[in-house]
C-alpha cells in the first residue's frame, strides 16, 4: 500500500508567540503602583518591631539574659535543692522541725561574741605553748599556764559534759547533714536540764574552733566578767527551747507548689458555686 504523506505545520512569519490580553486593573500589561498610605502599616506602640539578624551570631541570646535555668547544676547542687524542697512538701515531724527555729540574727551575734572570747588556741600556739613548757621544764622555770576556759566541741566530747551536767550552754548547727546526728542532742539537754541554742549554722560554728565545720559547741565555764552575761544567755535558752512546749508540738512542712495551691484555690471556688447552685434550687439561699 502507498505510504501517506506526513502533515506539514505552518508557522508565522516572524515565528513569535502572540501577545496576550492584558489583565485587568493594568495598562498596558504594567502594574500599577499602590498608595503610600496604605502599603505603609501603623507602628504599634505596645509592640514594638524587632527585625530579626538572620546573619552569623544572630542565634545567640542576649547577654544581659539570665540563664540560671539552662544550667546544669552539680549533683550536691541539685540534691540540696531537692532536699529543700521535699522538707516543704512532706510532713516533717516535730524533732526535725525544730531545727528550722534559730537564733535571730542580733541574738545570734550576741552569742557568739561571748563565745568568741573563749575561743580554742590554734595548732601553731599550742606548739609554741608547749615548747615554752619544755624549755621552761628544762630551766627549772614556770610554764606558761593553759587558758582556763576554752569553748568546747566534737560532738561525742559534747555529748559526754552534757551527761556529765558539766556543760553551761549548747550551741547546735541547724543544717547538720544527716540531721540524725543531732536530732537527739536536743532531747539530752532538755533531759538533763543544759541551756541549749540552735543557731545558724556548722560552718560558723566550725569558723569558731578553728574547724571547717562543727555539729556542737559549749562552755563548760566563762571568767567572772562574762559570768552575768552567760546567765542571761543561759536563760533566754531555756525560754526559746528548753521551756518551749510548742517546739515539741509544732509540725512543718506540707506546704504545696504555686501550681498546687492554684489547682486547689480553683477547686475550691467551683465547689463553693456547686453548693451556692445546690441552694439556691432548694430557695434555701
Amino acid at each position: 500500500p502507498r505510504r501517506q504523506p506526513a502533515l506539514s505545520i505552518s508557522r508565522s512569519p516572524t515565528n513569535h508567540p502572540t501577545k496576550m490580553a492584558p489583565k485587568k486593573g493594568t495598562k498596558g500589561g504594567k502594574k500599577t503602583a499602590a498608595p503610600a498610605s496604605a502599603s505603609a502599616k501603623k507602628a504599634d506602640p505596645l509592640f514594638p518591631a524587632r527585625p530579626r539578624s538572620n546573619g552569623i551570631g544572630g542565634a545567640i541570646r542576649p547577654r544581659n539574659r539570665d540563664l540560671s535555668r539552662f544550667v546544669k547544676w552539680p549533683k550536691y547542687v541539685r540534691i540540696q535543692r531537692q532536699r529543700a524542697v521535699l522538707y516543704q512538701r512532706l510532713k516533717v515531724p516535730p524533732a526535725v522541725n525544730q531545727f528550722t527555729k534559730t537564733l535571730d540574727k542580733n541574738e545570734a551575734a550576741t552569742v557568739f561574741k561571748l563565745f568568741n572570747n573563749y575561743r580554742p588556741e590554734t595548732a601553731a600556739a599550742k606548739k609554741q605553748r608547749v615548747k615554752e613548757a619544755a624549755a621552761a621544764a628544762a630551766s627549772g622555770g614556770s610554764a606558761p599556764a593553759r587558758a582556763a576556759h576554752q569553748v568546747k566541741f566534737g560532738l561525742k566530747h559534747v555529748t559526754t559534759l552534757i551527761e556529765e551536767k558539766k556543760a553551761e550552754l549548747v550551741l547546735i548547727a541547724c543544717d547538720v547533714d544527716p540531721i540524725e546526728l543531732v536530732m537527739w542532742l536536743p532531747a539530752l539537754c532538755r533531759k538533763m536540764d543544759v541551756p541549749f541554742m540552735i543557731v545558724k549554722d556548722k560552718a560558723r560554728l566550725g569558723a569558731l574552733v578553728h574547724q571547717k565545720t562543727a555539729a556542737a559547741v559549749c562552755l563548760a565555764g566563762v571568767d567572772k566578767a562574762d559570768a552575768s552575761q552567760l546567765e542571761l544567755l543561759k536563760s533566754l535558752a531555756k525560754e526559746k527551747y528548753n521551756d518551749n512546749a510548742d517546739l515539741l508540738r509544732k509540725w512543718g512542712g506540707g506546704i504545696m507548689g504555686l501550681k498546687t495551691q492554684a489547682k486547689l484555690d480553683k477547686r475550691a471556688k467551683a465547689m463553693a458555686a456547686e453548693e451556692a447552685k445546690k441552694l439556691a434550687s432548694l430557695g434555701l439561699s
